[in-house]
């Protein structure tokens, strides 16, 4: 994600290094790099135009201080404006009215359906809330049963009328079976088009009319680029929709959409999705995204991610065990799982400051895990509770049964044993295994 304009901003800030105060001549040399940056991502022209004009009226007011180089009041500079041109503050859902209506919009293929299920799921794990998954997209043959499968695997309830072609009708029909059924969300997914037309728009304004729903949701792929911010406004100028929803943010996008969508119709982005797991959707915030650009990292959405998979109870547990020196196979097993739930291996280690870059070229496989999780599988209940009684003739048999080499378990074994042993030598220092935790 915006890897290239990354590089391409860093490369910009190198023009600034080593000088000792910021003039005319080298922020002009910087900004223009920073406008090209821009352009190259897919950022139209008269927006990076501004962008730049702004950033450089910035920073030629700018006194440098001692303890502050050039080149690093630039990024901040630019961290600020990019925040800005991004909406700057994140904006939450309106979802006080019971029930609230939540109407799904965009073209077909942008990923509407899956973001229906993501929302769903968001909305009972994160808000409490009981959401109903409304089928409204009478047209394409297997968005019934894809949007069944998604609700299925959330614990939701889908409604659906597959003999009725009549949208608005089965949108007004949800809303009752709604109120009946006591769901306080009703998340209506309706049907796409592979461009703009005059009959899409058309259904989709009928059911807001009928429905009143409180937020309309713009669902975009953001690989698109341009193309997208176009398609925001054609539908902003007909539904006046109240936010955007950015997809497939993990691909190969440029960033112009993510850039200037909000920009070119004032209206917030308000999720961002990445991947097909039902658990990958965030809360959109300017600032963190643009942190993340320019390589700051983004350690507040990855300390979010963690304490929604690990609760308290479970980690007293851990550090009750870890203090006695108890901690065995199943602990570590769990611990996988939960960094799994996560997200993305190489997106999470993207997450922290400085790490981004020197991982960006490594093909980090989300399967990396599954080695280590098919060794453990392939103890026994004793030998997973008493990781001792692992000798030679055990570590071979579960070498066998992973489909490992012996070197491999050795290798688990080595390091397995390694983190106890740091374990134990943390439980004699000044807070012990709380002490552990927190450093973890």
């Amino acid at each position: 994600m915006f890897e290239s304009l990354s590089e391409r901003l860093e490369s910009a800030f190198k023009q600034l290094k080593g000088e000792g105060r910021i003039s005319e001549i080298n922020v002009a040399t910087t900004v223009k790099e920073i406008r090209r940056a821009l352009v190259d991502a897919d950022v139209n022209y008269k927006i990076a135009k501004e962008f730049t004009d702004r950033v450089k009226d910035k920073a030629l007011g700018e006194k440098v201080i001692t303890a502050i180089s050039p080149s690093q009041l630039m990024v901040k500079i630019v961290k600020d404006e990019l925040a800005d041109l991004m909406g700057n503050t994140e904006v939450e859902l309106d979802i006080k009215t019971n029930p609230t209506v939540i109407l799904i919009a965009g073209l077909q293929g942008s990923g509407k359906t899956t973001f229906s299920g993501k929302l769903a799921n968001f909305l009972k794990t994160q808000k409490n809330k009981k959401p109903l998954l409304v089928a409204a997209d009478i047209y394409r043959p297997a968005a019934i049963d894809q949007l069944k499968v998604l609700g299925g695997q959330v614990g939701v309830e889908v409604y659906s009328e597959p003999e009725n072609k009549n949208a608005v009708q089965i949108a007004e029909n949800a809303i009752k079976h709604a109120k009946a059924q006591g769901n306080n969300i009703v998340i209506i997914d309706t049907a796409g088009r592979l461009a703009v037309d005059e009959v899409m728009m058309t259904e989709v304004a009928d059911i807001k009319a009928a429905v009143k729903p409180q937020e309309i949701l713009f669902v975009v792929d953001a690989m698109t680029g341009q193309d997208a911010v176009n398609t925001a406004k054609a539908f902003n100028d007909r539904l006046d929709f109240t936010g955007v929803v950015l997809t497939k943010l993990d691909g190969d996008t440029r960033g112009g959409a993510a850039l200037t969508i909000k920009y070119t119709v004032q209206k917030p982005i308000k999720f961002v999705s990445m991947g097909e797991k039902l658990d990958t959707l965030d809360v959109f915030y300017p600032e963190r995204m643009a942190q993340r650009i320019l390589g700051m990292g983004d350690i507040t959405t990855l300390v979010e991610r963690a304490q929604a998979q690990f609760n308290e109870e479970q980690a007293k547990k851990l550090e009750k065990k870890i203090r006695q020196n108890q901690f065995d196979f199943d602990d570590f097993k769990e611990q996988l799982q939960q960094i799994k739930k996560m997200g993305s291996i190489k997106d999470l280690l993207g997450m922290i400051p400085g790490v981004g870059k020197a991982v960006k070229d490594l093909d980090i496989s989300d399967d990396s895990f599954k080695g280590i999780e098919a060794m453990i599988n392939s103890m026994t209940p004793a030998e997973r509770g008493n990781p001792d009684l692992i000798d030679g003739s055990r570590r071979k048999r579960i070498a066998k049964g992973a489909g490992k080499d012996i070197t491999d378990v050795n290798q688990f074994m080595k390091q397995f044993e390694q983190m106890r042993q740091m374990m134990k030598m943390m439980n004699k220092m000044p807070g012990g295994a709380k002490g552990l935790k927190m450093r973890g």
